[in-house]
């Protein structure tokens, strides 16, 4: 589905992303952790178009979109919510969804028409349902908790019905109780949609229960890949990121 071949990126002389080689397949979810620094946001920021690469590739399904624009990678069916929410605070919720789909669909007028045509509406209907806001549709974005503006950037991403969807930190900033129901939705949304979803989070508590597979980036390199126990016990990875407090109470 999604392969990345030799990708490396430098600011000056510090490799932010240093020869990086993944795949992820078909309907997988991976977590992307890592220290502070380690090269996780530069690595989203490649695959989406932000950044442009030094050298290497960004192959989804044989395709190479490595230096493509970010509205180019969008619609070859790569999604992206972000660390802050990238919402529009004064539209409600349904406003917000449906001009979303009518920019996907190149149809600006679509959004003022009285009544929206059906498939646009749908579309829009769908993802709110998927991210449990339809019952806050007329709600203003600048209105809704912190939990709900992430899970409203989580719909404007799921929308526009992407292969791959990346989450840069859903959790962040929220309360214990807050980042669980997130992490939940996220990974009902997986199920339901049977996507390819790639997040990065800094809590290994949600990282150790919900991800299959997880990659651990540190000074731009990858540093170990494999299943949640695998991770656990890397001594690499407890020297360099999880430390042994944390690591004695992963493994408890």
């Amino acid at each position: 589905m999604l392969d990345i071949r030799g990708l490396s990126k430098s600011f000056g002389g510090v490799k932010a992303t240093d020869d990086v080689s993944l795949d992820f397949a078909d309907g997988s979810l991976t977590a992307v952790i890592g220290p502070n620094g380690a090269g996780k946001s530069t690595f989203f920021n490649l695959i989406t178009g932000a950044l442009r690469p030094d050298s290497g590739q960004v192959l989804l399904e044989g395709v190479d979109l490595a230096g493509k624009s970010p509205s180019d990678i969008v619609r070859y069916g790569i999604g992206r919510a972000f660390q802050v929410a990238s919402i529009f605070p004064s539209l409600t919720v349904q406003e917000t969804m449906l001009a979303a789909v009518c920019a996907d669909q190149r149809r600006s007028t679509v959004l003022h028409r009285r009544f929206p045509l059906a498939e646009t509406r749908d579309r829009a209907e769908h993802a709110m349902e998927l991210l449990g806001l339809a019952n806050k549709r007329h709600r203003t974005a600048a209105t809704l908790s912190h939990g709900d503006q992430k899970l409203l950037d989580i719909a404007l991403a799921l929308v526009l019905d992407p292969k791959v969807l990346l989450l840069d930190e859903p959790t962040a900033g929220m309360g214990t109780e807050e980042r669980w129901r997130m992490i939940d939705k996220v990974r009902e949304l997986w199920e339901a949609q049977k996507i390819t979803v790639v997040f990065i989070e800094h809590d290994m508590d949600i990282v150790f229960k919900i991800a299959p597979r997880i990659v651990v980036l540190c000074y731009g390199r990858i540093l170990a890949t494999g299943t949640p126990d695998a991770i656990r016990r890397n001594e690499a990875v407890i020297e360099a990121y999880l430390g042994t407090e944390e690591h004695a109470e992963a493994v408890t």
